[in-house]
């Protein structure tokens, strides 16, 4: 069982920057794949933005490639998502994911944090 805790969502203006955060419990967090997806808006189906495996590969969706960048600390079970140059089409719920694959989401899931892009 993993449970996921996000933080770092918030209210940016356009061109800005946040870095969100996701730790995780659990004591072999570094053999996890782990993404970032969102969700815009409610019960649109949730979209990856980026994925990282256990041994550092990394994928991101077109639209954010050169803006954020998905990074891990495995001593600290933390993954994290720098987003920077943010647009109002950013604008989501990011949910942290675990166990899956640079394909698809795994089984775990945190509860989101809003992410709102607006001047």
């Amino acid at each position: 069982q993993v449970q996921l805790v996000e933080s770092g969502g918030g209210l940016v203006q356009p061109g800005g920057s946040l870095r969100l955060s996701c730790v995780a419990s659990g004591r072999i967090f570094r053999v996890y794949h782990m993404g970032w997806y969102r969700q815009a808006p409610p019960g649109k189906q949730r979209e990856l933005v980026a994925g990282i495996s256990s041994g550092g590969l990394t994928k991101y969706r077109d639209s954010v490639k050169g803006r954020f960048t998905i990074s891990r600390d495995n001593a600290k079970n933390t993954v994290y998502l720098e987003m920077s140059s943010l647009k109002p089409e950013d604008t989501a719920v990011y949910y942290c994911n675990a166990d899956g694959s640079l394909d698809r989401p795994g089984a775990y899931w945190g509860p989101g944090t809003q992410v709102t892009v607006s001047s």
